[in-house]
């Protein structure tokens, strides 16, 4: 297996990525590698999907290695757009670069030589083949598990035409210690530095397993000086890349003094390492077990976890392979349990002939927690940023206070109970729903002369959308329009609670020079009532438990309208004046004219006319009214 470098590609750099908050990380070009190597702490990669998990993991191994670079050059997202993606490495975050193309990555990190390929097994084979076309692409690693045989065998054929070195598929991966992982290899970060792989030993490490490498990971972490590069080739019948190619890689590192591997029933690759040990390719001390042994206690054909673990004949049981490799000169253990004794024995003897001069343990590095992690283990407490008493959609279900969504809809609270829910926390009777769901049909609309309609209508014309159109008439809400809600529920629950008579607060409101707010207008008047008024007067004069503000105003009223007949309550002193009573009903004083304070009432103007606004909205479009423009006749102008 050849692994040499690409002339052509030779001391290229690469364009640096921007951090978000670190200096720029200079990057490098595609580093001359030893015999047998495939990485080292200059190799960058591209990853092939937007692998958000896989890659912060990348990052954080990096990041207990001591690397000054990041190893994730560039994310793939061929069903994206090009764009930036952020990151943390070690304290500070960092852009990773995004793009759809492969070429264009390739184009713009000329250095990076490592592919890490998460395409499902549908593209994973056609994102390879490109990958190989690419002459910076060294080595790939291909993590879908089902990708056809037959696709796998035309890419490994490519790949050893072309020098290139394909890991997988179906691997989890491969790690050199303190140097450089591919995806999701050695797990955590908490793992990584619990099993020393942050930091290079002795020992290469071959395994077609990926779930049991992790395993031996921590296993040569306990028992020897740790690993220097650990490969699973993955479990297919036909990997893109053996176990003997990697030892024999391994072979020629000098920094690997030992050899682990972990092979499996089925497949005839294990044979090739008995070849290699008897002709003398493998040197170095190996130690290695073949998993798969309890197959003999089943009657018929045994087939496990991977495709290629399936046993076709006797050679291929685990007992066989293990018997052929014993006589070979491999250390084989007698079972699974005996594994890491082997492996500390052959270790220790390695040492004790200074074959292995052990090196001090380096520093641990400390290891920054995700804020998520913290506050889910409680290591951590931080002042919120927000505080919300009213809605909460973390769970399952949203809920409405304490109250599930589905409960909102079995209970046919309507729009009333959901208003109650989130406005006041708490559910409002019957009786109240309906009142506060009459009151948003009553001010749903007045027609287009109004000044929020007439906006909306004018906004609308001009062109914009309904949005646009309908805050340009909500911001005519306000003291003239719409405010006498509030201030009518103001002024009448002031008047009545100093103990005024109707007589004495109209009398105080005319010394004042103070209009009465609710009461007054311009075209209705006692003889030409007001059907709204009457509407909502009738509903709380008999539903209410208490309607003593409302009686107030009507006795207030005829005082007004003796005077003149058009002073009388209109439909926004009626809706204030009543909506006070109702809260006062169902809450504490306090509490009630808290919220007519907050802004409540006006809210309900609010949330009515919106109806209206839209409505106006979208009969201009409807109508395809065009732009507005105001009549000359209508305007006065006094230039003089």
């Amino acid at each position: 297996m050849s692994v040499t470098q690409d002339p052509a590609r030779k001391g290229v750099p690469e364009p640096g990525t921007a951090p978000v908050s670190a200096p720029a990380l200079e990057p490098s070009p595609i580093s001359e590698k030893a015999p047998g190597e495939l990485f080292d702490k200059t190799t960058q990669a591209f990853i092939y999907n937007n692998q958000v998990n896989a890659t912060q993991r990348m990052l954080d191994f990096d990041y207990a290695s001591g690397r000054d670079m990041p190893s994730v050059a560039a994310i793939i997202n061929p069903t994206g757009s090009d764009g930036l993606s952020k990151f943390f490495f070690g304290t500070k975050e960092i852009l990773i670069p995004v793009y759809r193309s492969l070429q264009k990555a390739a184009d713009e990190h000329p250095n990076v030589d490592v592919m890490i390929n998460f395409a499902s097994f549908r593209s994973a084979a056609a994102s390879t083949d490109e990958a190989l076309d690419i002459p910076q692409i060294r080595t790939v690693a291909v993590i879908a598990e089902g990708v056809p045989e037959r696709r796998t065998k035309m890419l490994t054929a490519k790949a050893k035409r072309l020098g290139k070195v394909i890991i997988g598929p179906a691997t989890v991966g491969g790690i050199k210690a303190g140097c450089f992982k591919i995806g999701n290899t050695g797990g955590t970060l908490e793992n990584i530095v619990e099993s020393k792989l942050h930091r290079p030993g002795s020992v290469g490490f071959v395994s077609k397993s990926g779930g049991l490498s992790n395993e031996q990971y921590f296993t040569i972490a306990m028992n020897t000086d740790g690993l220097f590069e650990g490969i699973a080739i993955g479990g297919d019948a036909y990997p893109g890349s053996t176990l003997l190619e990697h030892l024999l890689r391994f072979e020629q590192i000098p920094e690997v003094k030992m050899l682990v591997c972990l092979g499996e029933l089925g497949g005839s690759g294990e044979y090739d390492v008995v070849r290699a040990l008897e002709d003398g390719r493998i040197s170095k001390p190996l130690v290695m077990w073949v998993t798969g042994t309890c197959s003999k206690a089943f009657k018929t054909e045994v087939q496990f976890g991977h495709a290629g673990a399936k046993v076709g004949s006797e050679a291929e049981t685990a007992d066989a392979k293990n018997a052929a490799l014993r006589r070979a000169g491999a250390i084989v253990p007698q079972s699974y349990d005996d594994y890491g004794d082997l492996i500390k024995k052959t270790y220790q003897q390695l040492v004790d002939q200074g074959v292995i001069d052990p090196k001090p343990e380096p520093d641990v590095p400390v290891i920054p927690m995700d804020y998520a992690k913290a506050v889910k283990e409680g290591a951590i407490r931080k002042p919120a940023s927000f505080i919300t008493t009213i809605s909460d959609d973390r769970g399952e279900e949203l809920t409405y206070g304490t109250m599930p969504i589905s409960e909102v809809f079995e209970r046919d609270l309507g729009v009333g109970g959901v208003l109650s829910l989130l406005w006041f926390k708490r559910l409002l009777p019957q009786y109240a729903l309906k009142f506060i769901e009459m009151t948003i049909m009553v001010t749903a609309d007045h027609g287009p002369a109004v000044s929020g309609a007439h906006n909306t209508i004018v906004a609308t014309r001009a062109g914009k959308d309904l949005v646009s159109s309908v805050v340009s008439g909500m911001l005519t809400i306000g003291p003239r329009f719409g405010g006498a809600v509030d201030g009518a529920a103001q002024m009448f629950s002031d008047a009545f609670d100093r103990g005024l008579t109707p007589q004495q607060f109209v009398d105080e409101m005319k010394r004042k020079g103070v209009n009465i707010q609710g009461i007054g207008h311009r075209v209705k008047s006692i003889n030409n009532p007001d059907m709204r008024v009457k509407i909502i007067s009738a509903y709380a004069l008999e539903h209410f438990t208490k309607s003593d503000l409302l009686r107030y105003a009507l006795e207030v009223e005829q005082i007004t309208t003796s005077k003149r007949n058009n002073l009388i309550l209109n439909v926004d002193g009626c809706i204030g004046i009543a909506f006070a009573d109702m809260l006062r009903s169902e809450m504490p004083k306090d509490e009630a004219d808290m919220y007519i304070k907050l802004g409540a009432l006006n809210g309900l103007f609010v949330l009515g006319r919106s109806i209206g606004l839209m409505a106006h909205h979208l009969d201009q479009k409807r109508l395809k009214q065009g732009l507005y423009r105001h009549p000359w006749d209508d305007i006065a102008y006094m230039l003089n």
